[in-house]
């Protein structure tokens, strides 16, 4: 579980932000998503770190991370200020110009980062995820149905914090298990992890703000760079899961490619193996796509 990589604690001056580190050479960052923490990277970081200096953030108000207090309009756990995070965290670190690639909410969080931050972000790859604007705009009976947290998780508190606490073993298990990947991959250790991280009622109410924020406050972000013909100017890698929602609801516009494709000149990849969890599904597999793409693109 990542027992060779450093650990540390960095201010942000927002809050802090728990990481792990290894390896050498070009910098590349490392974000998860729902209901996960830093620790979904536990087998592809290694293997990254053969070839790069490896850093894995807990987002703010997940794992090991802080939760700092939120606000009416929710704007301390948007996106613009998550990203904010992992530029103060990885210049902290030594690397002002660095990669990413980010998992589910950590992929929103990295696409935000490249549009507010391209002198930071050198390549951005982004991992079942479509820009928030888009998902939300194209929601029906099958995003609800398949990916409930976007709709529970964004209602009022104290609701989904209450769901949450009450059975954070469930919430875990429903996630792992119903999203497309088969759930003997994730061990005891890991699913532990997990039902931790959502155990504790600070975090969960800052999960829950983060939720609401991708309701609001990062619709209207991606909306006014949509609107001011703001783009993603380093080279993106889109890869979605063969087996979940993303490779069949947009067929009819491309696909994942083609959406990205209007927020970015330089954007390849395409469907992999597996469910929505393919990198801790298939690590190898992910590892190398991954590799291959910052060697390319560093």
């Amino acid at each position: 579980m990542l027992d060779d990589f450093e650990t540390a604690e960095i201010q942000t001056g927002e809050t802090n932000i728990f990481v792990r580190r290894s390896g050498s050479g070009s910098p590349i960052l490392l974000l998860h998503g729902f209901p996960q923490t830093h620790l979904m990277w536990r087998d592809v970081a290694p293997l990254l770190a053969r070839h790069f200096s490896v850093v894995c953030a807990d987002l703010r108000g997940y794992g090991h991370s802080g939760c700092p207090a939120s606000t009416t309009n929710h704007a301390p756990y948007a996106k613009r200020a998550m990203a904010r995070d992992m530029v103060a965290v990885m210049e902290q670190l030594g690397f002002p110009r660095f990669s990413v690639a980010g998992h589910d909410r950590g992929g929103r969080v990295a696409y935000r980062m490249a549009l507010d931050h391209p002198d930071q972000v050198e390549s951005l790859a982004v991992l079942d995820v479509i820009p928030t604007e888009e998902a939300w705009s194209r929601a029906d009976a099958r995003l609800a149905g398949a990916f409930w947290p976007w709709s529970l998780l964004s209602q009022p508190e104290p609701l989904p914090e209450r769901l949450i606490l009450g059975a954070p073993d469930a919430i875990v298990q429903n996630a792992l298990s119903g999203w497309g990947s088969s759930d003997t991959i994730f061990d005891d250790e890991v699913r532990a992890a997990y039902i931790e991280a959502l155990s504790d009622p600070a975090h969960v109410h800052a999960i829950c703000e983060e939720y609401r924020a991708a309701a609001t406050l990062d619709i209207e972000h991606d909306v006014s760079d949509r609107s001011s013909g703001r783009r993603i100017g380093c080279p993106i890698l889109a890869l979605w899961s063969s087996a979940g929602g993303l490779n069949s609801w947009y067929s009819d516009e491309g696909g994942p490619l083609e959406i990205w494709k209007s927020w970015a000149d330089n954007v390849n990849g395409g469907p992999v193996d597996g469910g929505h969890f393919f990198p801790e599904e298939y690590p190898n597999e992910t590892a190398t796509a991954l590799r291959n793409f910052f060697a390319d693109s560093t």
